[in-house]
C-alpha cells in the first residue's frame, strides 16, 4: 500500500483577497515542496466534486447550516464576500469548500478499503474552526468532522479520533465532537490565542482532550504535552481511525502566533501518532491541511509531515 495525496487547482481559486494570510500562495508553496522526488512514490488524486457530499456535510452541520451556505456561497457572481472579520468567501470557493470536503470523504474511503496506507489532503478552505452551525477563523465546513462521521455512517468504524496539533484550538471539532463517547479529540495549541477555547477543563464526555500551551513554548514542552494529554488517552481510546487536523502554524516562522516549533517536531508527532495508528487502526490515516501561514515554514512542514507519513506505510 502507499501514501496518497488528494488535492485539486480549483483550492487556489478560493480568493480571500488581498494581504490575507490564508491564501492561494499556501498550495503552491506546497506543491512545489511535494514536486521532490522524495515524494515520486505518493499516488496523486484529484479531490472529487461528490453528489453525495451533502448528505454527510448535514452529519456535523445539519441541513439548515448547510442550506444557508449553499445559499450564501453559490451567489457570489464576483469580489469578496465577508463571512465574518476573518472569513472571506469569492466565486470560486463554494466549489473548493466541496471539494475539501469531497477529498476527507475520499480518503477515508481509501484507508479503510485497504487501497491506501494512509492520506493527506492538501487542502483549503481549512475546517477545524468552523462549528455546527457556524462559519468562522477562515473555515467554512468541518472538513475533519465531516469526514469522522462519514467513516462511521459509510465504513462503520466505531471509534475515531481527530489530534489537532494546529497552533490554534480547533474549536468546532471539539464542538462538534463534545458529547460523543465514540469520538475523541486531542489538541496542542497556543493559548491564550483566537478563538479563546481549549482550556484543560473543556472535557465533554471524558472524550475532548487538551494541552495548551504558551506563546513561545517550543519541542520539549510540545513533546511532553504531546506524551501526557495526547497519545495516553488515545491509547487508551483505541481508534479504529486517525483523523489529523495537521495545522503548520506553530512554526517559529509563522507570523500568527508565537510557539516555537519546527518541522522536525512535526515529524515527530507524525510518528508518534503512526505508532498508535499502527497498533490499534491497521495504520489507517488521514491527514488534512488546516493552517500554516509562513511559505516556507509551511513548506517544511507538510514535507515533514507527509515524508512520515510515506515511511509509516511502507
Amino acid at each position: 500500500m502507499t501514501t496518497v495525496l488528494i488535492t485539486h487547482p480549483a483550492f487556489l481559486r478560493h480568493d480571500t483577497g488581498p494581504y490575507h494570510p490564508e491564501r492561494p500562495d499556501r498550495m503552491r508553496a506546497i506543491d512545489k515542496a511535494l514536486a521532490d522526488e522524495t515524494f515520486v512514490s505518493i499516488e496523486r488524486r484529484d479531490a472529487p466534486l461528490r453528489d453525495d457530499d451533502e448528505m454527510f456535510i448535514a452529519l456535523a452541520h445539519g441541513h439548515q447550516y448547510l442550506t444557508d451556505m449553499s445559499t450564501t456561497l453559490a451567489r457570489i457572481s464576483g469580489g469578496h464576500k465577508s463571512i465574518d472579520a476573518d472569513t472571506v468567501a469569492s466565486p470560486g470557493t463554494w466549489e473548493a469548500a466541496r471539494r475539501a470536503v469531497g477529498a476527507g470523504l475520499d480518503a477515508v474511503d481509501l484507508v479503510m478499503s485497504g487501497q491506501a496506507a494512509n492520506a493527506f489532503c492538501q487542502v483549503r478552505p481549512p475546517g477545524h474552526h468552523a462549528e455546527s452551525n457556524r462559519a468562522m477563523g477562515f473555515c467554512f465546513f468541518n472538513n475533519i468532522a465531516i469526514a469522522a462521521h462519514y467513516a462511521r455512517a459509510k465504513h462503520g468504524a466505531e471509534r475515531v479520533a481527530v489530534v489537532d496539533f494546529d497552533v490554534h484550538h480547533g474549536n468546532g471539532t471539539q464542538e462538534i465532537f463534545w458529547s460523543d463517547k465514540d469520538l475523541f479529540y486531542g489538541s496542542t495549541h497556543q493559548m491564550p490565542l483566537f478563538p479563546g477555547t481549549g482550556a484543560l477543563q473543556e472535557t465533554g464526555v471524558g472524550n475532548i482532550f487538551n494541552a495548551p500551551l504558551r506563546s513561545g513554548d517550543g519541542r520539549e514542552p510540545f513533546e511532553d504535552a504531546f506524551r501526557s494529554r495526547i497519545l495516553g488517552p488515545l491509547e487508551n481510546f483505541s481508534p479504529d481511525l486517525l483523523l489529523i487536523s495537521a495545522g503548520f502554524d506553530a512554526h517559529h516562522r509563522d507570523p500568527l502566533a508565537g510557539l516555537e516549533l519546527t518541522e522536525q517536531d512535526f515529524q515527530w508527532a507524525t510518528e508518534a501518532l503512526a505508532d498508535v495508528a499502527r497498533r490499534h487502526a491497521n495504520g489507517r490515516i488521514v491527514s488534512m491541511l488546516e493552517g500554516g501561514y509562513d511559505l516556507k515554514g509551511l513548506a517544511l512542514s507538510t514535507a515533514a509531515h507527509v515524508k512520515a507519513l510515506l515511511e509509516a506505510g511502507a
